[in-house]
């Protein structure tokens, strides 16, 4: 079994990097022992339901990598099944970057953050983007956001290629005011 994700990244640049730095055998057993990785179990489920917030990187026709946050009610990025996943889209600055970068070039990245628990996923798939009068009826109603004022104007599906579960090393503890007041003693 093969991890996927180690599969996709570990390019022979990549390896060298690692060999350079003393890290290519634990990468090794890594990419030999630590897979698949390619479908969302119910941990990876349970992490994405909790989210309010992740970083998607898509790739420009000139090469460039971009990177956008998305942010909306806790939940709002759904497992469709365990290898899609797809959030409603609302009108924004309209500049429509990562719109445009995936009609030309699907492949994405996401990161999803947990600051407060120090714990980060890291995703790999392949972006569509479908305007939501002409997207499926069921997945619309599946990514809606009942009591979210904003009119959906794209669904945004992601096939999932791969993840990883990132070490917390170096992530910075923060928290959400309700992180904070449930810390605090001041939660109602």
């Amino acid at each position: 079994m093969s991890h996927r994700f180690a599969d996709i990244t570990f390019t022979e640049s990549v390896k060298a990097a690692q060999s350079e730095h003393g890290s290519r055998p634990g990468n090794d057993r890594l990419q030999a022992l630590g897979g698949p990785n390619d479908l969302i179990g119910p941990r990876e489920a349970e992490y994405i339901a909790q989210r309010d917030t992740f970083y998607l990187a898509t790739i420009g026709e000139t090469g460039w990598p971009y990177v956008q946050h998305r942010g909306g009610p806790r939940g709002f990025l759904r497992v469709v099944t365990p290898s899609q996943l797809a959030f409603a889209d609302f009108r924004g600055n309209t500049q429509l970057i990562s719109t445009g970068n995936a009609a030309r070039e699907d492949r994405c990245s996401l990161i999803m953050v947990d600051y407060a628990n120090r714990r980060r996923l890291k995703i790999l798939g392949r972006l569509s983007i479908e305007k939501a009068g002409t997207a499926d009826p069921d997945l619309v109603a599946r990514v809606a956001l009942t009591d979210y004022p904003a009119k959906v104007e794209r669904i945004f599906t992601i096939d999932v290629e791969a993840f990883d579960w990132n070490c917390p090393q170096h992530i910075t503890r923060r928290y959400t005011p309700e992180e904070f007041a449930m810390l605090s003693g001041d939660a109602a």
